[in-house]
Order: C-alpha cells, then structure tokens, then sequence
C-alpha cells in the first residue's frame, strides 16, 4: 500500500486507534476494487480473506428454503469476514457488491498477524464476530421453527386433501339423492296402499341394517351382473348404476324377488329405485362422518403438535407427541416402513411439549431423507436410569466418520444450499439439553443410524433459558 492508501485504512473505525508503532499489523494487506454485482464470496465458499470497506457498499444474502433473504448491508467503515478465519467456516453467506467498491483485504496469514501484534484490533474482531454469530444464528433459529411450521402445515395440507375432497363428493351426492328420493315418494304415494308403504319401509330397514358378506372382487362383479340383469328384467332404468349399492348393502335376488312379491308390479321401478337412493343415502352419510371424523382427529393432532390452548411447560406424553408427528410427516412416510417399539407404561414428564415435537421432527425427517422416503424407520421408547429415552433409528446408509465430529456445530450442514440451515441438531440438542437437562446421542454405521433422546423423569426447579 502507498502513503495515501494507509491513511485511508486507518481512517476507518477498526483502526483509527491505532498508533503509528502498530501500523505494521497491517503488513500484507492490499486495497482492492470491485464493481458493482462483484461476487466477494459465495454461501459455502472458502475464500480466506478479511474485508474492510472503504467506499461503497456490499449486501450479504443467505439461501433459505431456495430464497434469497437479505442479512445486512455493509457500508463504508464497516468489515466482513473475522467469522469465517476465527471459526475456520466456509462463508455462511453470500457477499455481493451492490454499489462499486473499495475495499482493504488481508488473507488469513495477514489477518492473524494482525490480531497477535494489535490487540484493540483485536477485541473488536472477537467482540464483532461473537454479536454476528448471535444475530445470524437467532435469525436461523427463527427460520428452522418456520421450517418446522412449514413441514407440519405441508403434511396437514396432505392429510386433509383426501377427506375433505370425500366430503366434498358425499355432500354433492347427498342432495342430487335427496331430491331423487323426493320424486320418487310422491310417484310411489299415487300406487302404494298402506300395507304395501310398511312392508317397503320395513324392507328397507332390514337391508340398511343387514351385514354385507365380504366378497373378492370377482364375487362382487358376479354378483351386481346378477341384480342387474334383475332390476332390468323388472323394468328398471339404470340398472348397472344401481346393481353396486344393492351388493354393498348384502342384498341379492332371492331379497328382491321376496320385495317384489309384496308390492304391485307396477310400482317395482319407482319402489326399487327409493330403495337404491334411501340406501345410498346412508353411504353418503357415513362417508360424511368418516371424513369429518378424520378431519378432527387431523386438527387435534395440530394441537397436540403444537400445544395449542397450552401453557409451554406441563405434563406431557412423550407418545402424544412422537405420533401427531407422524402424523405431521405422514406424507412423506408413506413408501416407509415404520416401526413403533413403544413402552406406553412410561409416567408423564414435565417439558415444553411443542419444543420436544420440534425435535421429534427433526429427528424423524432426518431419517426419511436418510432412507430417500423408502426404507426402515423404528421409533423406539423406554426407560432407563430414570430417564426415558426415544430411540429413531434407521437403516440409511450412515453418516460418514468425517462428518460424525461435526454434527452439534453451529451451520454445518450436508445438504445443498438453501435446504438447511445447518442448525437444526444444534437447536435439538439445545432443547433437550438447556430446556430439558438431557442430551441426545448418536452412533452411526453403514445400515444403522441411532439417535438417542435422554430427558430425566425428575429435575429441580429452575429458570430454563429460551431456545
């Protein structure tokens, strides 16, 4: 650097302490220039460099979910990158100049010569780097809860598609059926004399009350070909659509012949056809409550998950929680093949049950992604040494003995960028460890990965830390 370049750097607030006798800690430094939509650095990348800005202005982006989120726009007097050399991280966003640039650098040599010789420079560096690690992993922290908010309203989309769409098909059937049924009672109300009424009505409450035999599907074909040809011989219109709901009420043509005797032949269509709609009435209501029923038993899993309508700390049942999770998950279980090992005699424990699920789901989609949405998942409970414990366990490939010692570090991550945040077994294990006073363990090998979960059935009253 020249004369005038030096005093440029030392102008900025990182070094205007410095005394003339310290100016050599920044020997090897350069001043650099970039453009405007200059790549300082990508999320991911190793540069080894130490930035100082001293004109201009650069934005640092991180990927979340494929989005580019914006962290911070650094201006002149400000510097980037103590993070990265301190922890020796890849960087953990992506710098981009956004208006032309001036900019001091220093490699990774340089900049711990520099932090030996200038210990002021050096206070600043750690005190920056500590505020910027805080801030980026409470933003993080916040994402990864998004990211498990994400997950569950993804699965409850799922879930709900399928009964809320029966439901849907029922209630339209139900009215066209309703109105069928009308028409029908006033043609019938013209022919039948009152006699004739009870023995229908009676009929009709024996069929809708009768047990279907259970058929294969060739029996079932059989046996609608049957009552089709039936109905058709007694004049009645339809009679392929409306063969099935005779079969699924158990009712075959030795039933119907017997109807058929005791009423006029003039009234069979009409009182054949009040019957099919009367019976299909009934399906279309049962399909209803089964639809709606499975559409609470889905909202009481999301407030289970979530302890909606709950004080954070309470008694929970670990099982409770590990199922409405999968029931969270369970779009992306489908082709798994789940296993449940549960000791359901395990004593209620008191915990932030909504944190406990986001390890839980953690967990467990970490072991989906393991076995890519097709292997073997256990989720095992028990009790040991006054602890329970839950096992997931799956038998993925493993994870590597390179990448085992780095699990629990704050923005390590195995996926791509821009699908993890690198934090999430690093939230787990705070949750269960600073919120709950257990840990989580680990051991993998090729065919098996366990992760286990210790909480302690007992623990002293004290002020717990947020996650």
């Amino acid at each position: 650097m020249n004369a005038h370049q030096l005093q440029e750097v030392r102008s900025t607030p990182l070094f205007a302490g410095l005394t003339d006798e310290q100016l050599s800690c920044l020997e090897g430094g350069e001043v650099v220039e970039a453009p405007a939509g200059d790549l300082l650095a990508s999320e991911g990348e190793r540069t080894g460099f130490f930035y100082v800005l001293l004109e201009g202005e650069v934005r640092a982006t991180r990927i979340y979910d494929r989005q580019s989120i914006l962290l911070g726009v650094n201006k002149a007097g400000g510097y980037f990158g103590e993070t990265m050399l301190l922890l020796d991280i890849p960087w953990v966003a992506a710098l981009r100049v956004s208006k032309p640039a001036r900019l001091f650098r220093l490699n990774e040599e340089s900049f711990w010569r520099m932090l030996i010789s200038c210990p002021s420079v050096a206070r600043e560096v750690f005190r920056s780097a500590a505020n910027r690690m805080r801030n980026l992993e409470g933003y993080s922290q916040q994402r990864e809860k998004l990211v498990s908010l994400g997950t569950m309203a993804a699965g409850l989309a799922h879930e709900l598609n399928n009964p809320s769409a029966a439901a849907r098909r029922a209630a339209a059937h139900l009215q066209q059926t309703t109105d069928k049924v009308q028409a029908l009672l006033c043609r019938l109300g013209k022919i039948l004399e009152p006699e004739n009424w009870q023995y229908l009505l009676n009929a009709a409450q024996e069929a809708s009350q009768r047990k279907p035999p259970e058929l294969d599907h060739l029996a079932r074909s059989d046996r609608a070909e049957t009552i089709a040809h039936w109905l058709d011989s007694h004049g009645v219109t339809a009679a392929w659509d409306l063969a099935p709901t005779f079969v699924n009420a158990g009712l075959d043509a030795t039933w119907l012949d017997q109807l058929a005797a005791k009423i006029p032949a003039a009234s069979h269509a009409d009182a054949l056809g009040w019957l099919e709609a009367r019976l299909n009435l009934k399906s279309l209501v049962s399909q209803v409550e089964q639809s709606t029923g499975r559409i609470a038993e889905l909202v009481k899993a999301v407030k289970s998950y979530s302890y909606m309508d709950q004080s954070p700390m309470q008694e929970v049942d670990i099982h409770e929680g590990l199922e409405s999770t999968l029931t969270m998950l369970g779009h992306k279980l489908k082709n798994v093949q789940l296993v449940r090992a549960f000791d359901r005699s395990l004593p209620r424990i008191a915990a932030y049950g909504s944190e406990l699920n986001q390890v839980w789901t953690n967990l467990i989609d970490n072991a989906i992604s393991a076995v890519n949405g097709a292997g073997k998942i256990c989720i095992g409970t028990a009790l040991e040494d006054n602890q329970i414990v839950v096992e997931i366990v799956d038998n993925g490939p493993g994870i590597p003995p390179d990448v085992q010692a780095h699990m629990f570090e704050p923005f390590f991550t195995t996926k791509s960028v821009g699908t993890g945040t690198g934090l999430g077994l690093v939230i787990s294990n705070r949750i269960v460890g600073d919120r709950h006073g257990g840990e989580i363990e680990f051991e993998s090998r090729p065919g098996e990965t366990r992760f286990k979960v210790r909480l302690p059935l007992n623990r002293k009253e004290q002020r717990i830390p947020a996650a």
